[in-house]
């Protein structure tokens, strides 16, 4: 099998709409807490853990997934309201 040595070239001529693009992109990064320059986002971030507020859904242990605290507080109520009708659970699992 051949192998392609030369690099791919992916820049873009300079145009209008380009242009357009990258002042768009300009003023929607300020809005974001995590920009590419700071890449402070990870599994332990506060925003992605689970808190009880919208944001976070992990617990920052790995697979964790028995945990009755993961998830955001939607998750974790609806969590509770099915088990009230499930059968099996972590205690009591489903055997194939």
């Amino acid at each position: 099998m051949a192998t392609q040595n030369d690099k791919l070239d992916f820049s873009q001529p300079e145009n209008t709409l380009s242009a357009i693009g990258a002042a768009e992109r300009q003023k929607l990064f300020p809005r974001n807490d995590y920009s590419p320059e700071s890449a402070q986002y990870s599994a332990t971030s506060p925003d992605a853990m689970s808190t009880g507020d919208e944001q976070g859904r992990g617990t920052g242990n790995f697979l964790d997934i028995y945990n009755d605290n993961a998830g955001t507080k939607t998750d974790i109520a609806e969590r509770k309201e099915d088990i009230k009708i499930n059968r099996y659970n972590q205690y009591k699992p489903y055997y194939v």
